[in-house]
Formats: C-alpha cells, structure tokens, sequence
C-alpha cells in the first residue's frame, strides 16, 4: 500500500447488496467489481462470506458472528474456572500440610 492511501472500508449492507447483484441480479462479478469501484477479488470474497453464512455475514467493526462471540465467552469462563481451581488446589494443600 503506498503512503497517503487510506483503505477504503465498506459496510455490511454495501457488502450485501454488492453480493445481491451478483448471485441475484444474473450480472457477472468482474462487471460489478468494476462499476462499484472495488477490486474483483474483494467481491469474490465477500461472496464465500456471504455464502458460508447469509444472515451473519458480515458483522463488521471487530464484532464477531454470534457463535464465534459464545465461543469467546466460553473460553474465558473455562479459563477463570481452571484458575479458580488451581487456586483452590493449593488452597487444600497448605491447609492439609499445617493440620498434620
């Protein structure tokens, strides 16, 4: 990327419609890459991002789809109960140790 260009960043419902005009409109990608102003490759991925999951596709500003935000949730909880128990643990270790 050369100095002093910014990157274009587009919004999911630009995203969708771009998507819509292709695999709903009949019309070719290269066509409307090139009337959208965006590169080909960019609208072929958002295509197979469109395709994988139509409703979440798309969720844009660091937001994860819905599954993917419970799966982080879980993970941090699995984490604090594993710390939680080690604590615990160790806990029952110093106390067994000095009531013997």
């Amino acid at each position: 990327m050369e100095l002093g260009k910014k990157r274009r960043s587009f919004d999911a419902e630009f995203k969708r419609n771009s998507v819509k005009l292709v695999l709903e409109g009949g019309r070719r990608a290269r066509d409307v890459a090139e009337g959208l102003g965006i590169n080909e490759n960019v609208l072929y991925r958002w295509i197979k991002q469109y395709r994988e999951d139509a409703r979440n596709s798309f969720p844009g500003n660091g937001r994860l789809k819905p599954e993917e935000e419970e799966m982080r949730k879980l993970r941090k909880e699995l984490m604090d109960i594993k710390e939680e128990r080690d604590i615990l643990k160790k806990v029952v270790s110093i106390f067994s140790k000095t009531q013997q």
